[in-house]
């Protein structure tokens, strides 16, 4: 009998569940991280790792990109139990929308109610600097796709009043999440401006007409990732924080020609900004999800 794509998705789960050792609840994770271009290192921070790579769980798909290692990692950040992805898969790579979405399908089925999803981004604002870090506060979907359409999975409900055809988006990232990730930054030393990402299919950069377009439909930041994610998290339930490094000025906002090495080289250099602000922030979003329970 064919498996369906909920099949598929429970299937890589139950593996992962039992690689992982994953423990029942209340201890089992409930908070996930996708790490995005030249960000991966900071699993590096996680103690106690469990690490098994994409290529070994069942209909998994594969990074291709430089800067995106290709493995799960679990452990605990901080104090705090967490499951990560070292990278993430791309629409540019070839793979389907329901494709790029399995892996935040499978963080669903493993009980993540909380994801923190980074990823590089070109900035667009007057005033942004490579390397800043950027609460993503709302976004603009410019893929042509979504990764929703097709059949609807009520099963992929994991939360209460979730798995619906039509969902609400008006708080696609999380108000009182972006409010304790300022706190904590504040608490770091650093403040945390909001943004809106605006995502292309990519893989070429934009030209800058195109960033002058995006600028006046009000992005901020720009990129090829994020959106396909939050919007298969928001159906299962699962709380969003979006956190964009800018890795570059956008086409026609600075005098370097845009280059990936240039994007994964400053994500290197910002790793140990975020991994602090990712381990001071995690507990204050680990008690704000007891409050939900």
């Amino acid at each position: 009998m064919r498996m369906t794509y909920y099949d598929r998705v429970a299937e890589a789960a139950a593996f992962l569940k039992a690689r992982l050792d994953l423990p029942a609840p209340p201890l089992a994770p409930k908070i996930g991280i996708v790490l995005g271009s030249g960000l991966g290192a900071v699993a590096e921070s996680v103690a106690d790792a469990v690490v098994v790579p994409y290529g070994e769980i069942p209909h998994f798909p594969q990074s291709t990109v430089e800067g995106h290692s290709g493995r799960i990692v679990a452990g605990r950040l901080g104090q705090t139990p967490v499951i990560v992805m070292q990278g993430r898969v791309h629409f540019y790579e070839g793979y389907t929308p329901l494709e790029v979405t399995f892996p935040m399908r499978v963080l669903g089925a493993l009980g993540v109610r909380a994801v923190v999803l980074t990823n590089a981004a070109g900035g667009i604002a007057e005033g942004y600097r490579v390397g800043q870090l950027v609460l993503i506060g709302d976004h603009i979907n410019h893929l042509g796709w979504n990764p929703l359409c097709g059949p609807n999975e009520p099963r992929f409900g994991f939360c209460a009043g979730a798995g619906l055809r039509f969902f609400d988006m008006t708080e696609a990232y999380s108000k009182a999440l972006r409010a304790l990730a300022a706190k904590a930054a504040q608490e770091e030393g650093f403040a945390l401006d909001e943004g809106v990402y605006l995502a292309t299919p990519g893989p070429s950069f934009e030209t800058p007409a195109e960033i002058r377009a995006f600028r006046t439909l009000g992005a901020t930041l720009v990129g090829m990732s994020t959106v396909p994610e939050t919007l298969a998290a928001r159906h299962m339930g699962i709380e969003v924080l979006g956190i964009s490094c800018v890795t570059n000025l956008a086409a026609g906002l600075g005098a370097k020609h845009l280059s990936h090495e240039e994007v994964s080289e400053t994500g290197r250099l910002v790793e140990r900004r975020l991994a602090g602000l990712l381990t001071r922030v995690l507990p204050k979003m680990a008690t704000h999800l007891e409050r939900q329970a």
